[in-house]
């Protein structure tokens, strides 16, 4: 991911740089309005929990068939400003239908692949994406903007899973299989269970999961700050 590979006082650089190599498209637009948010206090961040379903989890050969949004605002989940599209897709949903129950019908009328990606961009837009391992997510997104734009980006997002594999870590604790998905992490911070494979629902589900670990991180952080502590 893009934070992991920077430091800090380098991000800036790279967002303007990109920002121009995108020229006058969605993605510039979104990466000029990511800047002002770095040394933003996070209790005051405005950000947009994301959840992605796929037909697969090759970026290269599988597609995107939903995404869920929604946005948090000064530490509270704004569920008015919650969002879910479909998007259409080159085949037929195969298999993959039996975990997200999407199916072929819903798709004709939904958003191409490419409309789909530039309403993300717009919707996120002066937003800090949050995601519940986000390098899968974010490698999609990456292979649509190569496609579009020609500048495959892995954007900056917080990941609630690594944020969460960072603490159980630093209390010495186990990481048995399972124990970092969504369900099980919530689980900890007494989170109730949930339906998944369902884009605004897995999207509300790592929202409330992240504020329960800003909670339990405590105040101070910034933006830059937290995106290094969730690399």
């Amino acid at each position: 991911m893009v934070h992991r590979l920077l430091p800090g006082r380098l991000l800036k650089p790279w967002l303007r740089l990109n920002a121009n190599r995108a020229r006058q498209t969605p993605l510039a637009a979104y990466l000029r309005a990511l800047e002002p948010l770095l040394g933003m206090a996070v209790a005051r961040a405005p950000m947009m929990a994301l959840d992605l379903e796929m037909t697969g989890l090759d970026p290269r050969r599988d597609q995107l068939l939903s995404i869920g949004l929604v946005p948090i605002e000064a530490g509270e989940l704004v569920l008015a400003g919650a969002r879910q599209v479909l998007v259409r897709i080159d085949a037929g949903v195969g298999h993959s239908a039996t975990l997200h129950g999407i199916v072929d019908s819903e798709l004709a009328q939904a958003m191409t692949q490419s409309q789909a990606m530039d309403w993300l961009l717009t919707q996120t837009r002066g937003r800090l994406l949050v995601a519940h391992n986000a390098p899968l997510d974010l490698s999609f997104i990456r292979r649509r903007m190569q496609l579009d734009h020609g500048l495959g980006l892995t954007l900056p997002a917080v990941d609630t899973l690594r944020l969460e594999r960072r603490r159980l870590l630093r209390q010495a604790q186990d990481l048995t299989q399972g124990s970092l998905r969504l369900g099980a992490c919530r689980g900890r911070y007494g989170l109730p269970g949930y339906a998944g494979h369902h884009a605004l629902g897995d999207a509300l589900a790592c929202g409330e999961l992240l504020l329960a670990q800003l909670s339990a991180m405590g105040d101070g952080l910034t933006v830059a700050e937290l995106l290094r502590l969730s690399s």
